[in-house]
């Protein structure tokens, strides 16, 4: 997705403004494991190519991640925010459709189908992401705390660890 030169509109065609960006990939690794599940050593790269590709037939992924490993924006790698400021989260899936959600919070503006031209959602719970696709969301963190931003499947989400943290500071906003 790439920003346009004029900067991002909301729903009524008003500029937006944003104070953070994080772009947020999912990936699905097929990984050869034994039939004990431990991931096999495997000698040679002829042997690895041949063991991976009969692992991705399977379309059964031994891992569902974020940015490249389990636990990449978990702890002392979370994204961070401040009560107040407007954070755009991008997401992308390259093989398999998926469904990003913010616990605790709605998504203010949502853009799908992977082009900050279109008009964008507004109040979305969850955004679908189809597979090869991006989409974008813009949310105001208006309460201090830990944020969970997973994959909504959430067996995905916490089997296999499509998962990240947003740790926001500040005070709470008063309504």
């Amino acid at each position: 997705m790439v920003l346009p030169g004029e900067g991002l509109k909301d729903e009524n065609g008003n500029p937006v403004k944003f104070y953070r960006a994080y772009y947020i990939a999912e990936q699905d690794y097929y990984l050869p494991k034994d039939s004990n599940g431990k991931t096999l050593d495997i000698a040679t790269p002829q042997e690895s190519i041949q063991k991976i590709a009969e692992s991705i037939k399977t379309l059964m992924p031994t891992n569902i991640v974020f940015n490249g490993r389990q636990g990449a924006l978990l702890g002392k790698n979370a994204l961070t925010a401040k009560v107040g400021e407007k954070v755009l989260f991008i997401t992308s899936q390259a093989n398999r459709d998926t469904r990003i959600h913010l616990i605790g919070g709605h998504a203010d503006l949502y853009w799908p189908g992977g082009k900050f031209d279109n008009v964008p959602y507004t109040d979305y719970e969850t955004w679908p992401v189809p597979g090869g696709s991006a989409a974008a969301v813009l949310y105001r963190f208006r309460e201090p705390g830990t944020y969970l931003l997973l994959n909504h499947n959430l067996i995905e989400a916490f089997d296999y660890g499509a998962m990240a943290q947003v740790q926001v500071a500040g005070d709470w906003e008063v309504a």
